[in-house]
């Protein structure tokens, strides 16, 4: 039986994964249209620095709740719509409030922010913040209701959307006195298409509160909301700090600017683990929840974390040793960041499994224990990039990133065996994750003379990898396949 349900789980994931992954790998084309012939690095790390504090602002807008919504829709009884009703307004209301406020703050933020007379790109970001929290609980619902299809749908047509209008605006409309404005207005108009998507959702959404539930589901949430702004922290620090702690001169002529701009655009290619992480995640959490009260779910949740390390040490071994042919999508003035790539990519797998391992405070609602790692977390990435970025540079950040992770899972799996004991394959996942670092480090030791060569060996590995899997895998993945 768990073999079906981990196929479903799979299947759930592909979907999941149409509707953020392919947006995204779409969207990663717009590095090339951005990095190559178009912003300077100094540009593109003032469009770096303005989404690293999206990323912090975003967690507050949507402040936990579409975990609390999972939560408290799945419980014995519950009546769904009544819950729906109840998280969007709270949801509406903080991002609301915070939305006001940030735009009645523009100018002096824009000052603070390195984009002195350009308040409009403040009142853009925050637009396009307010509308992803007032549609984040009707995307929480689609989860819910395994309406996947749906939810990639959304997705997918708001990605292309966005890759047209940044296209026009670049290509066809550009004035520079926009310049980097079009990135941000184009993420906007963009996501006004969610409006539209559920345009019918919101229309019948009716604001709520119940001075019991309500309170409930917020005390439920804000320690999930203070674990994503610690993990905001853990993601995003690196980004808004090295221009500033990285030393003058450490790359020569590339100026701490400039340096940030190389980090930012090389950074997306570590985005491909976090997206697949994403894509994971939709459809694990209402499934983790779903599957909580079995008394076979520590078995299951066991499997499902085994074949999410061999999947992610695939990504991750597919993109690391492929970055002398990848690299061709971005300009050739960014390259030498990509030594970043490894580390992060082992640093996003770490947060994937992390991940896996918090469902036991989440079933158990011990939520400020999700809290209490990732501000420990917060503290290993802020401690690591003071010290690793004046030694190593933005390569420094990636250590520190890989470090954050591997400490919070750790900690987690710790605690976690306590309190809702798992029987993890510890070993197995180890050795997995061990021999793929070994086989990346390996392979990017060696230098061909040409792209087709390179890609031939690493298809090659890959191939051998693949094989070793199935030898290794092949009696838990043929037992037990029928209910």
């Amino acid at each position: 039986m768990s073999n079906n349900k981990i196929k479903g789980l799979a299947g759930e994931t592909v979907l999941y994964g149409l509707g953020s992954i392919l947006p995204r790998v779409i969207n990663f084309m717009l590095v090339p249209l951005h990095t190559i012939h178009m912003f300077s690095r100094a540009d593109y790390g003032h469009i770096t620095t303005l989404y690293a504090i999206v990323a912090f602002v975003n967690v507050v807008f949507m402040f936990g709740m579409e975990t609390a919504f999972f939560r408290f829709a799945t419980k014995p009884g519950a009546d769904t719509r009544r819950i729906f009703n109840l998280a969007q307004t709270v949801v509406v209301v903080i991002s609301g409030v915070t939305t006001a406020v940030v735009v009645a703050l523009a100018t002096p933020l824009a000052t603070l922010l390195n984009v002195d007379g350009r308040p409009e790109l403040i009142v853009w970001i925050t637009l396009t913040m307010l509308i992803d929290a007032a549609v984040a609980i009707p995307f929480a619902r689609l989860r819910l209701e395994k309406k996947a299809l749906r939810f990639a749908s959304a997705k997918i047509i708001n990605v292309l959307v966005l890759v047209s209008l940044n296209y026009y605006f670049l290509k066809i409309a550009y004035q520079p006195a926009i310049g980097i404005g079009y990135v941000i207005l184009a993420n906007l108009l963009a996501n006004s298409f969610f409006i539209l998507f559920f345009f019918r959702t919101l229309w019948q959404w009716r604001p709520a509160f119940d001075q019991e539930v309500s309170w409930s589901m917020v005390r439920y949430a804000y320690p999930v909301m203070l674990t994503g702004l610690a993990g905001a922290t853990n993601e995003m620090f690196s980004r808004v700090t090295l221009e500033s702690w990285l030393p003058v001169g450490f790359y020569g002529d590339v100026t701490n600017e400039e340096a940030l701009g190389i980090f930012g655009a090389c950074y997306k290619y570590a985005v491909f683990m976090n997206l697949g992480i994403q894509a994971f995640r939709y459809a694990a959490e209402p499934f983790f929840f779903s599957n909580a009260k079995d008394k076979k779910s520590p078995e299951l949740f066991a499997r499902v974390n085994h074949y999410f390390v061999i999947v992610g040490c695939l990504v991750f071994l597919t993109i690391a040793t492929n970055l002398d042919v990848l690299k061709y999508f971005t300009g050739r003035e960014y390259w030498p960041g990509l030594e970043i790539v490894p580390p992060l990519l082992l640093a996003y797998l770490f947060l994937g499994i992390y991940y896996n391992f918090s469902i036991w405070f989440k079933v158990t609602d011990k939520t400020y224990f999700g809290t209490l790692f990732s501000i420990a977390g917060a503290v290993v990435t802020i401690g690591a990039n003071y010290l690793l970025i004046p030694a190593m540079g933005y390569l420094g950040s990636a250590w520190a990133a890989l470090l954050c992770y591997f400490i919070m899972t750790v900690s987690c799996l710790w605690w976690g065996q306590k309190y809702y004991p798992v029987p993890y394959r510890l070993v197995s996942d180890g050795a997995y994750l061990m021999l793929t670092s070994a086989v990346v480090y390996l392979v990017n030791q060696i230098a061909l003379p040409s792209p087709i060569e390179s890609m031939a060996l690493h298809g090659i590995i890959i191939l051998v990898f693949l094989t070793a899997i199935w030898f290794w895998e092949r009696k838990d993945l043929l037992s037990k396949t029928n209910p």
